[in-house]
């Protein structure tokens, strides 16, 4: 669910898909060649209904693992934005937190199409040790040694859509009526994806909740290990004006 880890036809792939102004992606070419993306075609107002990211909007996840350890997971949309590939994107940070201390931190740059696509144009990590950033990680910018941007949350996830974003192998929708209750509350028509197996993590496999005018509630990991991410809480800046630098 993290942010690392969304116009489709049936696959996307964005190692070798071409987009030309804002139309749909053209079918995977034989060989990988970079996605060309028109900057004209892209906002930083992002409103998919999958995942809103009004600046000032927060997030909290509590996230545990195989051995019931907890960490807590903060994402943020501030007001910040970076140019990627002539793209101005939102940036949105995620603090992860266990112990009362900080231990990672990352900037994420999305922006969304005038389909409503979401795509993810690269991020910047960090971690800490005793409070202070000990090393980067998880980095990368589209266009920059090969990386490609991708879409993380399609405009109209119907299931059985596969697409590939990143870094995950692929990820298809699953289901687009579920139900599920986490700590923030119970949800109704819920999309629910299903994320294989990553570089990092060759045989993981997560399924990922997503609720209409939230964004990610739930991420339980289903193979390849055990861990669930839960929404605790969430603060909507289209309702409580906030908004941060």
């Amino acid at each position: 669910m993290r942010l690392a880890r969304r116009a489709l036809v049936v696959v996307l792939l964005a190692a070798a898909t071409t987009v030309i102004a804002v139309g749909r992606p053209a079918p995977p070419g034989r060989e990988a060649r970079p996605a060309r993306l028109d900057p004209a075609g892209f906002s930083t107002r992002i409103d998919n209904p999958f995942w809103p990211m009004t600046p000032g909007s927060c997030w909290v996840y509590r996230e545990t693992d195989a051995d019931g350890e907890a960490r807590r997971v903060e994402v943020t949309v501030l007001r910040r934005t970076k140019t990627v590939l002539g793209i101005e994107a939102r940036v949105v940070r995620d603090v992860v937190t266990e112990g009362g201390r900080v231990r990672e931190s990352t900037d994420d740059w999305f922006a969304q199409d005038l389909q409503g696509n979401i795509w993810h144009l690269g991020e910047i990590g960090r971690e800490f040790r005793d409070g202070r950033a000990a090393t980067m990680h998880e980095s990368w910018q589209a266009g920059v040694g090969g990386a490609q941007p991708a879409i993380v949350v399609p405009a109209d996830p119907d299931p059985g859509m596969v697409y590939r974003p990143q870094r995950a192998a692929a990820i298809q929708v699953l289901s687009a009526g579920m139900r599920a209750s986490v700590p923030y509350g119970s949800f109704d028509h819920l999309v629910i994806t299903r994320e294989s197996s990553t570089p990092q993590e060759p045989r993981r496999v997560e399924h990922e909740f997503y609720a209409q005018g939230v964004g990610p509630v739930l991420a339980i990991t289903v193979s390849g290990g055990s861990g669930r991410e839960e929404l605790v809480r969430f603060d909507d800046a289209r309702t409580v004006g906030r908004a941060l630098e």
